[in-house]
């Protein structure tokens, strides 16, 4: 793993915890992003420095494509 993605890296026991706060729906880790991304919701939530940010005004919507492919 490169530092970056040791940096982007989420504990897997956090990710089964986690739900989007919208939707209270699942999350799907994108490790190249660097985000989770909420079908439902239709939102991806940043990590920073490995913290994911699980704030609504925080997340970015996602396209239609992007959805699609979750």
């Amino acid at each position: 793993m490169t530092e970056n993605n040791l940096e982007n890296a989420l504990d897997p026991k956090l990710l089964e915890i986690l739900v989007c706060p919208k939707s209270k729906g699942p999350l799907v880790y994108n490790r190249e992003a660097a985000e989770l991304l909420s079908k439902k919701a239709g939102l991806a939530y940043p990590i920073r420095d490995g913290v994911p940010i699980m704030l609504i005004e925080e997340a970015r919507a996602l396209g239609e494509d992007e959805i699609a492919k979750l």
